[in-house]
């Protein structure tokens, strides 16, 4: 076991962390929701509330965990999440809609364990000023495992609809018991055993969280980015792939069936998602605010811009070239905002803030889900998936408002001075 933890350091294994998770995740997510239109039959209701009930457990669950990061332990909280995912996707494989909703509430409560702790962890073992490359390696780890999933799990779809997504569940639960003996915990220090006698050291640690989150306004505006960007991607991801099914026809080259059409496109998107981070890699300046702000708001553009033609698209072609732009953008839109956020947090409560902005996209997806999918349900799904990209513009006039507060740190060079001075002003 010793001789593994050394041999993996960090940051290599944060890389094989983000590769593996998502290879086993997109072995289910590339049929997911094919899955769920073609052998479940879920109207357009029923598939955002799957996501409404996926997002209302993280939700009601991404504080607690988040706090469990921060005071018992990182690691330990990475292994339940994946081992939750793992057993949550045996329990969406089964074609039924009551089941698929328990098994989301199990992913959901597994997502709230990884959520703030990952990134937390990295953070710790090898410090703030590496995290910035870290997260957009991870990203592109995470790209390509999607990119080698997808037709892994398109083939393994044609056999039954839900093979690969059984077999993701599997997997999922071999990596954490791997990481149980891989992953290892030195730059994190644990509370003390003597102080965990009740819930009282957490609740402080939620405090001192949100006593920053009121004393830093940045903060505050990536939360309200974040809600937004929420609520337009809960009816994106619902309800697109029923968009590219149900609203047009498809060619007829080769005789492909639709989950494998579905399988070109999310691959197509995945190699774009690759390339696309590797040119922010190269060209971003992660630890600045202006630059990482700019860079997020001309993505962000460029999304509305992708899901408006992908909702109005009067054919296939024009349909799937903006399915790809969205879904390309959005995956690069994830690791940016993880460095802005990062950029400078209280180690103690880094898990907590970051579990606070999860709090925030769900809590988005949560508002903006049920009447997007109603939309879609009463009127068409070209209606309900206007209406979420509607739902992402007031993103972009709030990253104007980020880059006017300035370049100035969230958190001074003595962090206790912060959280001790707003605790004076409550």
């Amino acid at each position: 076991m010793t001789g593994l933890r050394a041999r993996l350091d960090p940051y290599r294994l944060y890389l094989l962390i983000c590769g593996a998770s998502t290879f086993f995740l997109w072995l289910a997510f590339s049929v997911n929701m094919v899955f769920q239109v073609e052998r479940v039959g879920l109207s357009p209701l029923q598939l955002v509330l799957v996501g409404t009930v996926l997002e209302a457990t993280c939700f009601l669950f991404e504080i607690p965990t988040g706090i469990v990061a921060d005071v018992y332990s990182r690691r330990l909280s990475v292994i339940i999440g994946m081992a939750l995912l793992g057993a949550g996707l045996l329990v969406v494989a089964v074609p039924s809609f009551g089941i698929i909703l328990l098994g989301n509430v199990i992913m959901g409560i597994g997502y709230t364990f990884l959520s703030g702790a990952q990134e937390a962890w990295i953070v710790d073992e090898i410090g703030e000023r590496r995290a910035g490359a870290a997260f957009l390696r991870g990203s592109q780890a995470s790209q390509i495992g999607t990119l080698v999933a997808t037709p892994i799990g398109v083939a393994l779809a044609t056999i039954y609809l839900n093979l690969p997504i059984v077999i993701a569940g599997f997997l999922m639960l071999g990596l954490a018991i791997f990481l149980i003996t891989a992953m290892t915990e030195h730059g994190f220090q644990p509370t003390p055993h003597e102080d965990r006698s009740s819930w009282g050291h957490m609740r402080e640690t939620f405090l001192d969280g949100a006593r920053l989150t009121r004393r830093r306004p940045l903060l505050l505006t990536i939360f309200a980015i974040t809600f937004f960007f929420g609520m337009a991607s809960e009816g994106f991801d619902r309800l697109s792939p029923a968009h590219l099914l149900d609203s047009f026809a498809l060619p007829t080259f080769g005789g492909l069936q639709s989950v494998v059409w579905y399988g070109i496109l999310t691959f197509t998107a995945a190699v774009l998602k690759i390339v696309f981070a590797e040119i922010l890699r190269r060209r971003i300046d992660t630890s600045s605010h202006q630059v990482v702000t700019r860079s997020l708001l001309t993505i962000d553009t460029l999304l509305v811009v992708a899901m408006a033609g992908f909702a109005l698209a009067g054919n296939f072609a024009v349909a799937a070239i903006a399915f790809v732009g969205a879904s390309a953008l959005r995956g690069i839109n994830a690791p940016l905002t993880s460095a802005w956020i990062n950029q400078s947090i209280d180690p103690r409560v880094r898990a907590t803030v970051i579990s606070m902005s999860g709090q925030a996209d769900a809590l988005g997806q949560i508002a903006g889900g049920p009447g997007i999918g109603a939309i879609g349900s009463i009127f068409s799904l070209r209606a309900s998936l206007t209406a979420a990209t509607i739902a992402l513009l007031p993103s972009l006039l709030l990253y104007g408002r980020a880059l006017g507060q300035g370049e100035k740190p969230l958190v001074t060079a003595d962090p206790q001075a912060v959280l001790q001075s707003s605790a004076d002003s409550d």
